[in-house]
């Protein structure tokens, strides 16, 4: 199995409009930049077998002892699961239609955020 850490606080893929060409709301803009972050660390992602892990960052607002007691419990809240992934496979394909199948796919709370990608190599399909 290999596993690469990215440093980059997890985005969800916002509802979008037409209007947004030429709106710019800050949500949108956001998660452009956020595209071309994830664009620029060059992350790829097989068509099956992947297995991500969105750390998301804990608020700053957060006591120390909430802060520990939450550290890589589950994120109950939102953004939504399925918007991270729909914006993190958007970033890295054009056309993602050829993904057939993701491992596994967790949403955690840490002290950074972090997108964890698990991508199994030959040895570990034949098991």
């Amino acid at each position: 199995m290999t596993i690469t850490v990215y440093k980059i606080d997890p985005q969800p893929k916002p509802r979008m409009t037409r209007s947004d060409k030429w709106r710019k709301r800050p949500i949108v803009e956001r998660y452009y930049e956020y595209c071309n972050a994830l664009r620029a660390l060059e992350i790829s992602l097989p068509e099956c077998g992947a297995e991500i892990l969105f750390t998301m960052p804990m608020p700053p607002s957060w006591s120390k002892k909430k802060r520990e007691r939450m550290n890589g419990r589950p994120h109950r809240q939102v953004p939504d699961l399925d918007n991270l992934v729909k914006a993190l496979s958007d970033a890295v394909f054009l056309n993602d239609c050829h993904i057939w199948n993701y491992g596994g796919l967790t949403k955690l709370w840490g002290v950074e955020g972090t997108i964890t990608i698990s991508v199994p190599t030959r040895s570990d399909e034949s098991k």
